[in-house]
């Protein structure tokens, strides 16, 4: 109307989560993933073209909070004690905590199992092929249950890590934390602008969010970013104000909890070593350790490792050969490790096992270190 003030216009950035450049964002991603892709076990088919979703899922619970390089030494064992969901399904869970001694978060495991025998019982063994349904499984939220719709079935929808968290507050340039709600639901509306914006061929997808994914991965890193090999740079607001190391805002140093840990190397006449196996709760629940005493206020005294595990009593009957620290994402623990007499009677719950059977148990990290001299 005549006279009446211009209406105000509002970014494209700003509108509804989506920018004018995300054509061009989302085709400069696809083409530098297909250039520059990483050869990956799990990564067993053309990119793009559809994946086994089997794989896909143990491989993404794998990778939760795991490096890629540990992952790739144990994904090939893995897949062949368990080539297929029902394979997974039909295992003890012992032996599938054996399998994947190492790679740490042991509640990973337990939930991959879950998620088979769900899979198997609950779905006639066949894989959901959407998003939503998928992430009805034991283990697998928003972000594993994009994964696999996308890489395995196609589904146009987003998977937002904690990679592509952070590229995209990069892009974005907000200083959030990863734990603040507005940086996961704006970079789920982001994500998820770019897929609409994407190419509609059909392995669009797949290699949209495995190009995010890897970018955060090698490029967009948590520190030192490379931001003169990154392909969506120009679009970069962190990079434009200079902001790549203040984002994503740094969260608070955790508080751990102390915990002291005193093992013990008991061995018998035969020289095979004791082990005994945690409650089914709490941590590195269910897996196996040499004898050990447990505190969280301080370590226990030779004489109350002693009285706890029954050994014998008398000078050099229970000596220190040595110790270490280990964090976990909660915990500060101290071990001290100790060699014993074995007592005339051991404890029913002790078995006698060479390394060589050992090394097939469920072990953490620190008691593979202390049974196995693993480092």
């Amino acid at each position: 109307m005549p006279g009446s003030p211009a209406p105000t216009r509002t970014p494209a950035h700003d509108r509804a989560g989506v920018s004018g450049a995300d054509p061009a964002i989302a085709r400069s991603l696809i083409r530098w993933f297909r250039a520059t892709a990483r050869d990956l076990p799990w990564r067993d088919r053309p990119l793009g073209t559809r994946r086994d979703p089997y794989r896909v899922l143990v491989s993404e619970l794998m990778l939760q909070q795991t490096q890629a390089s540990r992952v790739a030494e144990r994904f090939d064992r893995f897949l062949e004690r368990f080539p297929t969901v029902g394979d997974l399904a039909a295992a003890d869970e012992a032996e599938v905590l054996a399998l994947w001694s190492g790679l740490g978060y042991y509640r990973r495991a337990r939930l991959l199992h879950g998620a088979a025998r769900a899979i198997v019982g609950a779905h006639a063994g066949h894989f959901p092929d959407r998003a939503a349904t998928l992430a009805g499984l034991p283990g697998v939220g928003r972000y594993t249950a994009g994964a696999v719709a996308s890489l395995s079935f196609l589904e146009r929808t987003p998977a937002v890590d904690a990679n592509v968290l952070r590229v995209i507050l990069r892009l974005e340039g907000r200083e959030l934390s990863p734990s603040d709600p507005r940086a996961t639901a704006l970079c789920w509306a982001r994500a998820g602008s770019l897929h609409e914006a994407a190419p509609r061929a059909r392995e669009t997808p797949s290699l949209l969010n495995e190009a995010l994914i890897e970018l955060g991965a090698v490029v967009c890193t948590p520190r030192s970013p490379r931001c003169g090999g990154c392909p969506i740079a120009e679009h970069c607001r962190a990079r434009a104000s200079g902001a790549q190391g203040r984002i994503p805002a740094r969260k608070g140093a955790a508080v751990r909890a102390r915990l002291y840990f005193a093992s013990v190397l008991v061995r018998d006449g035969r020289g095979r070593l004791a082990v005994e196996r945690r409650p089914d709760t709490g941590l590195w629940a269910g897996l196996y350790q040499a004898p050990t005493v447990e505190r969280v206020d301080r370590m226990s005294t030779p004489a109350e490792v002693r009285r706890r595990l029954g050994l014998p009593g008398g000078r050099g009957t229970l000596s220190r050969v040595g110790g270490f620290d280990f964090q976990t994402t909660h915990r500060a623990c101290r071990f001290e490790v100790f060699e014993a007499s074995r007592p005339a009677g051991a404890p029913g719950g002790w078995r006698f096992l060479s390394k060589g059977a050992i090394a097939e148990l469920g072990l953490s990290s620190p008691q593979r270190r202390i049974l196995l001299g693993d480092s």
